[in-house]
């Protein structure tokens, strides 16, 4: 059986403003990278060794990545969703309306942007190539909120873009055995109680 712990990335100073956040590349803010630190500590503890750790191209991920003291590979399938002309948006400015015919349709995309519907293919293809070459081991992914939602619902055969949330450094587990994904669990956070800025 092989394992994906696919994380999200730390914090960023976008994060905290509540701040559409797509292929924008920023890096980590001081309490992202304690976040990122005590993610690798949890992983390190709580499953089987790490063989491999696999990181979107942008920055606060593999910052995020790079915590868990291994080479970072970089696959370009675990990317953010691109916002198009929402990207660095309050999620406020963007009009009712039209935030509602995104969350009706799944090929819907902003203008320049992309679909959920595409994320979840490009992610789902990811999540199966990493499974097969990892061959029983265990697999580090480091991505972002639209990213982990679709390898959760690659694992449940289910859409649910809007049916849950992802926090910052959380932690999802799938374990995948004959070519079939079987969610563990999902958005772990315990391990981010008391982390501060030091």
């Amino acid at each position: 059986m092989t394992s994906l712990v696919v994380v999200r990335h730390g914090r960023t100073a976008a994060n905290a403003a509540g701040l559409l956040l797509g292929h924008l590349d920023v890096e980590l803010d001081p309490l992202g990278r304690a976040q990122a630190v005590a993610l690798a500590d949890a992983v390190g503890r709580s499953g089987p060794p790490i063989t491999a750790v696999v990181s979107s191209p942008l920055r606060r991920a593999v910052e995020t990545a790079e915590a868990f003291g291994q080479p970072v590979q970089v696959d370009d399938r675990f990317i953010e969703v691109d916002y198009g002309e929402w990207d660095g948006m309050a999620v406020a400015d963007v009009a009712a309306a039209t935030w509602a015919e995104w969350q009706a349709d799944p090929h819907f995309s902003p203008t320049a942007g992309e679909s959920l519907h595409r994320v979840g293919e490009r992610v789902a293809q990811a999540c199966r190539d990493w499974a097969e070459r990892a061959d029983g081991g265990c697999v580090l992914v480091a991505t972002h909120v639209s990213p982990v939602k679709a390898a959760v619902g690659w694992s449940l055969g289910a859409d649910v873009n809007w049916t849950c949330h992802v926090d910052p450094a959380s932690i999802t587990r799938i374990d995948v055995a004959a070519g079939r994904p079987r969610l563990r669990s999902f958005n772990e956070t315990g391990h981010l109680v008391g982390v501060a800025v030091t």
